[in-house]
């Protein structure tokens, strides 16, 4: 028979481990994996597994770059705006020059479009005070005129060669025994670099904890002396940077730079962000918590389709879980104080 204290104990473990979001988004993870399983059994096969993989990529880039922002507590939906400009510009630009054959320029050339895109939400949220949801709105549907109305509006499907080579590289490949094609882009690498080194930048730089501590309390981190307005021009030029390389990426994979692509994606990123435990209200959020939370919304999209579920089920889905991302921190807080 438990003893009280041996019962108290365990439930305090128990406490414990409900306030890890990361497990928590595991434990999920793993729970959609075996039900969708049962139902179809072709659901637990490498294709599957690979084609999860490889639809997280772009949604993966974006994530962490909207970290950033929701860690300091603000907002970005522009990113998918900087992102195709970003991707269009590029394309263009590299065609006009002759300059077809170099990944490392094509890269180079899309991130500084998306940091010179990210540096006008920075100046005007960081130098004139605006609000960032309010801006970032008005600059993602600037940023998408701009470019229908200066760029073009056609689609380009002969992408140069650069670019071309970034979607055709592949990591993995192969055939499963029962005749199926998987494969995994060598692309997938741009995720785990983006995401080692916003890692490394929010957990073991000066500049991370501004992060954080501008996110925590504004009025904190002004009166220990925290460069508030630099530490915004920095967040908005490094997410507008991501964006640029995940448009790049897209448009490599996709194998076109469509000027009207991406049009209402930034409901399932921030729905990403929001499950990985990061809050609106700043001062909270993980790279590993976000990357499971894209991994959970590709999965669930996914098991959705294998299931024969009609896609206009999926907005409602992804609507859902964001009000489940938004109440988990809340009842982790009750859990919180309640261990204590």
């Amino acid at each position: 028979m438990n003893s009280p204290i041996s019962s108290q104990a365990d439930r305090s473990i128990l406490s414990s481990l409900l306030c890890r979001t990361e497990l928590l988004l595991a434990l999920v993870i793993i729970a959609v994996c075996i039900l969708t399983g049962l139902v179809n059994d072709r659901f637990l096969s490498l294709d599957t597994l690979f084609g999860i993989l490889r639809n997280s990529i772009l949604m993966g880039i974006l994530a962490v770059g909207v970290l950033v922002v929701m860690i300091s507590g603000g907002i970005d939906v522009s990113f998918t705006g900087i992102a195709v400009f970003a991707l269009y510009g590029t394309t263009m630009l590299l065609q006009h020059l002759g300059l077809t054959d170099s990944v490392l320029l094509a890269f180079a050339v899309a991130g500084i479009i998306g940091a010179g895109l990210g540096l006008i939400n920075a100046v005007l949220i960081g130098s004139f005070g605006l609000p960032t949801f309010i801006v970032t709105l008005g600059t993602l549907s600037l940023f998408r005129g701009a470019l229908l109305t200066l760029l073009g509006s056609s689609m380009i499907s002969s992408l140069p060669h650069s670019m071309g080579l970034i979607g055709k590289t592949m990591l993995i490949r192969g055939t499963t025994a029962e005749g199926s094609f998987y494969s995994l882009p060598a692309a997938f690498l741009v995720v785990i670099a983006v995401a080692v080194v916003t890692w490394l930048l929010l957990e073991y730089t000066v500049l991370g904890r501004n992060i954080f501590a501008i996110g925590g309390s504004r009025e904190s981190a002004r009166r220990i002396g925290i460069n508030i307005l630099l530490t915004q021009y920095f967040i908005f030029t490094y997410v507008g940077f991501i964006a640029g390389i995940g448009g790049l990426v897209h448009g490599s994979l996709t194998r076109t730079a469509d000027p009207l692509d991406l049009v209402g994606r930034e409901l399932s990123v921030i729905a990403a962000v929001v499950l990985g435990g990061a809050r609106l209200t700043g001062g909270h959020g993980s790279v590993l918590g976000t990357l499971l939370g894209v991994g959970l919304i590709v999965l669930v999209t996914s098991s959705l389709i294998m299931l024969g579920v009609p896609a206009t089920w999926q907005n409602v889905v992804v609507g859902a879980l964001i009000l489940i991302g938004t109440a988990v921190p809340t009842l982790q807080r009750k859990l919180r104080e309640r261990r204590r």
